[in-house]
C-alpha cells in the first residue's frame, strides 16, 4: 500500500524519480539537458525546497520560477507539448509512488503551475 507524501525524505524521493525520468524524455530530456546540463547537483536542492515549500510551507524555498522560465523560453521556446508531457511526467510520478492528500495536492499543484506558466509564456 502506498502511503502519503509525508516529509523532505519523501519529496526527494519523488523529485529525484521525476528528473530521472525527464532526463530520459526524449521531447523534454533535450531542453533539461541543455539549460541545466552538468549542473543537476545544483537544481535539484532547488527543486527540493520548491516542492517542499509548496507542500508543506516550509518557506525554504525564495526563488521566482515564473522569471527563470521566461529566460529559458527566450534561448529554448517552450511550447505546449512540452508543459503536457511535464505534466504528465510529473503527475505519474506522484501516482507510482504516493497516494493521499498531499499526493493530490502535488498533482493539483504541479498541473496549475505549468498551466499557468504556459499561458503565461504563451
Amino acid at each position: 500500500m502506498k502511503q502519503d507524501i509525508q516529509n523532505r525524505e519523501d519529496i526527494i524521493m519523488l523529485v529525484d524519480s521525476f528528473y530521472s525520468k525527464v532526463r530520459q524524455d526524449i521531447l523534454i530530456g533535450p531542453i533539461f539537458e541543455t539549460i541545466i546540463g552538468t549542473n543537476w547537483d545544483a537544481h535539484l536542492p532547488i527543486m527540493y525546497n520548491f516542492w517542499e515549500d509548496t507542500l508543506f510551507q516550509s518557506r525554504n524555498y525564495n526563488g521566482n520560477p515564473m522569471r527563470v522560465h521566461q529566460q529559458i523560453h527566450q534561448r529554448i521556446p517552450i511550447r505546449p507539448e512540452h508543459f503536457e508531457r511535464w505534466k504528465d511526467l510529473f503527475t505519474a510520478t506522484v501516482t507510482d509512488f504516493f497516494e493521499g492528500e498531499k499526493a493530490e495536492l502535488a498533482r493539483q499543484r504541479a498541473v496549475s503551475i505549468a498551466t499557468i506558466m504556459q499561458i503565461k509564456l504563451s
